[in-house]
């Protein structure tokens, strides 16, 4: 049995733990959305959560908690300065907005060499991740999340994604939630480059691009915003989806991609919609 187990660990490990940083880049997103933000920054702040964790690492020799701090801290300083001006938009603008940040951040390492690699990325990073440090973040995050929802915070980011300008008149301050939403949503996803990037031993620019960002929107469209195990199952889908698919070779992606049509088509709130189950219990009972 436990022969089994090392073997099935020694080739799915990496496949586990992306299981566990998706996880929290959906749930990073799904942050932002609760409070009715279509932020698509996601991917450019993992990206910069991998570079300062892996610069602090292999420059610095920093201890792999400071690292992590430091891949936290770097986003959340970066959508407290873009914030400002961003979150005065909303819907299709915010979005267009943040990505182009997105791409801001892409051409900016592409253009410092010296220090992020450039084009050629970063390698030789070191693989300090271990199973129980993305477990025990995602355990952290999904506790801190849950005990928000349940706040008066969480309460407020549901108002104003409701009705912004009635969450206003109601006393509630828009534009400091939104603010918090933002900068939270940064740091989980921080997390998550800085975890990812010293699991994979490399980091290149690309990797936190447009489509980086559109999976992320996915994997949390996917689930659903119904509550926290929405985004979770929805990144452990669209993770899982290209392995079980291999053996279509060229056409998994086209199967991928019906498979999401379908279900955006018949499920739109998500997968993990509880309003649904409890109607199907009510009528199994009945």
């Amino acid at each position: 049995m436990l022969e089994s187990l090392d073997s099935f660990w020694a080739v799915y490990s990496n496949l586990v733990l992306t299981l566990g940083t998706n996880s929290l880049l959906a749930l990073s997103i799904y942050l932002t959305l609760s409070c009715g933000m279509l932020a698509m920054a996601n991917a450019a702040f993992m990206g910069i959560g991998a570079y300062a964790a892996s610069l602090l690492t292999m420059n610095a020799g920093a201890p792999f908690p400071v690292a992590l701090a430091g891949g936290m801290a770097a986003p959340a300083v970066v959508a407290l300065l873009i914030g400002g001006p961003t979150l005065r938009l909303s819907g299709v603008y915010l979005a267009m907005a943040t990505l182009a940040f997105g791409e801001v951040v892409r051409i900016f390492v592409l253009n410092t060499e010296s220090w992020t690699g450039g084009a050629l990325g970063l390698n030789g990073i070191p693989p300090l991740t271990q199973w129980w440090h993305v477990a025990l973040a995602l355990a952290l995050a999904c506790g801190v999340l849950a005990l928000m929802r349940r706040s008066k915070v969480g309460r407020a980011f549901e108002a104003i994604k409701l009705d912004e300008t009635a969450a206003g008149l109601m006393g509630i301050d828009v534009n400091a939630h939104k603010m918090l939403a933002f900068v939270g949503g940064a740091m989980l996803a921080g997390l998550a480059g800085a975890l990812n990037a010293h699991l994979t031993f490399f980091i290149g620019p690309n990797e936190y691009g447009f489509d980086r960002g559109v999976e992320i929107l996915t994997m949390t469209i996917l689930g659903g915003i119904n509550g926290l195990m929405g985004p979770i199952s929805g990144a452990v889908i669209l993770t899982l989806l290209p392995e079980l698919l291999r053996s279509l070779a060229d056409f998994r992606n086209v199967v991928n991609g019906l498979i999401l049509v379908v279900i955006v088509l018949f499920l739109p709130r998500g997968l993990w919609d509880p309003a649904r189950f409890r109607a199907l219990l009510g009528r199994r009972s009945a």
